[in-house]
């Protein structure tokens, strides 16, 4: 809500250098915060609002750049560090020879060669010197789950196991031999959905998705219908914030996400969790409902005491 509020309010000046850091350290700063405790898992959430600002077309360079660190990141996990390097000159150099040859041409690639080495020593940097020990195991498990099946790759196999096991139409309800005699850890919380996948197998999980898309779908048709940019960003947040908790946690379930600890929305265990995303719904309809009678995130306060 303060970013929305803020973009909406500051939307003609936020070309300034000035308006840009504020509104970036709405999001920055908190996440910072959550850093200190330790949570890399919930300060990733911040991510999402990458999605919003691209709807916005605020920060177009920032959707690119995420884009480009993923893939870096992966990249530096998969690939040893020197054939990386090598691998990055190389590109240089081909493109030096296919561009034509002017110095603004080459300053171009020699920045973005500069850029993506940049990224390759910063990743390296994170893993190695920032992550703590079984953080750096996560993401080993997550490129090798092999490499220790009995421990640090426990979770996402017996994981995967679970969902394999159901078929089609799972065991049935309390059934689930993996779930049931607790071969999978915190169950109920961040790997919830490989006990849907057991228990009620393809269908049910299928299900579960197909619902999880539909909400995410009205959210954004009723963000797009609103008035005013404050309400359209905060249906846009809330999308986005619930679609990542929602791909993060089914992926690190299947294998294809680190194990980084966020619950299923309006499905994991957990109060907190489900009055904050049920929380966030409300305000959301409560704008809509009222979306013909205001023109300004000003008018929503005095609307509210005229009601």
């Amino acid at each position: 809500m303060a970013v929305a509020k803020y973009a909406d309010e500051s939307y003609t000046k936020l070309t300034r250098i000035k308006m840009q850091l504020i509104l970036l350290s709405l999001i920055l700063l908190p996440m910072a915060i959550i850093l200190l405790q330790g949570d890399l898992g919930s300060s990733l959430v911040f991510i999402a609002f990458v999605v919003v600002f691209y709807r916005e077309r605020l920060f177009p360079g920032l959707f690119l750049l995420g884009i480009a660190m993923v893939t870096v990141l992966f990249l530096t996990l998969l690939v040893p560090h020197t054939y990386l390097v090598v691998g990055t000159l190389s590109l240089a150099l081909i493109l030096i020879g296919l561009v034509q040859k002017t110095t603004k041409n080459i300053m171009r690639v020699v920045l973005l060669t500069l850029g993506i080495l940049t990224l390759v020593e910063g990743v390296n940097f994170l893993v190695d010197k920032v992550l703590k020990p079984h953080q750096q195991n996560r993401i080993k498990a997550l490129v090798d789950p092999t490499i220790d099946p009995l421990g640090i790759g426990w979770n996402v196999t017996q994981s995967k196991i679970a969902i394999g096991s159901g078929g089609m139409w799972g065991k049935g309800f309390l059934q689930g031999s993996q779930t049931k005699y607790g071969f999978v850890p915190e169950q109920r919380t961040d790997f919830i959905f490989c006990t849907i996948g057991e228990e009620h197998g393809w269908f049910g999980a299928l299900l579960v998705v197909g619902v999880f898309l539909g909400m995410l779908s009205r959210i954004l048709y009723i963000a797009e219908r609103q008035r005013i940019r404050f309400a359209r960003m905060y249906g846009y947040a809330i999308a986005s914030l619930l679609f990542f908790h929602f791909m993060v946690n089914i992926g690190m379930t299947i294998g294809l996400m680190p194990v980084i600890g966020i619950p299923l929305p309006f499905i994991s265990y957990g109060g907190s969790s489900l009055c904050s995303f049920s929380l966030m719904l409300f305000l959301l309809l409560r704008l809509d409902s009222e979306r013909n009678h205001y023109h300004s995130w000003r008018n929503i306060s005095s609307l509210d005491e005229r009601l």
